[in-house]
């Protein structure tokens, strides 16, 4: 078979981690707000929020261009993580220049919340990340020895 041609027949672990980062930043988005809005009151907590929406979208936009391409072939998987990182740049870039004249919107809290919230979920979802083919995706919880739904 042409390696060009292989490709994912069973479920993306990429989405599995994505909203997994999501439901482990929910809890999280309260502390975000007060933080912001000590520091620059309304503002600082509306841009906040802000940030951490944009942050989210991006890597559940990021696990769903991975998915689809990896349901083409993994050749293209390259060429979207790469294209795909490029213009959710953009995407981010704009977000910014849309709202940057807003009265609402206070660039510090902003860009501090997309560094944070971009670093700080990363490292965090590395502790339930499984290294092991497996089970692709997250670690299977305690008990759990089945590898992942599609995958044998």
């Amino acid at each position: 078979m042409d390696p060009l041609e292989l490709r994912n027949e069973g479920p993306s672990p990429a989405t599995a981690v994505a909203w997994d980062m999501v439901k482990r930043a929910v809890p999280m988005i309260p502390i975000g707000i007060i933080i912001g809005s000590v520091i620059a009151g309304f503002g600082g907590a509306m841009s906040v929020l802000y940030g951490i929406a944009l942050i989210l979208f991006n890597f559940v936009a990021a696990a769903y261009l991975l998915s689809w391409a990896a349901g083409i072939s993994f050749a293209l998987v390259g060429a979207t993580a790469l294209g795909g990182y490029a213009i959710r740049l953009a995407v981010i870039f704009a977000a910014f220049w849309v709202v940057r004249l807003e009265s609402w919107f206070e660039p510090l809290p902003f860009g501090i919340t997309i560094i944070v919230t971009h670093l700080g979920l990363l490292f965090w979802e590395m502790r339930f990340i499984s290294a092991s083919l497996a089970h692709p995706g997250l670690k299977p919880r305690s008990g759990s020895k089945k590898p992942a739904a599609g995958y044998r």
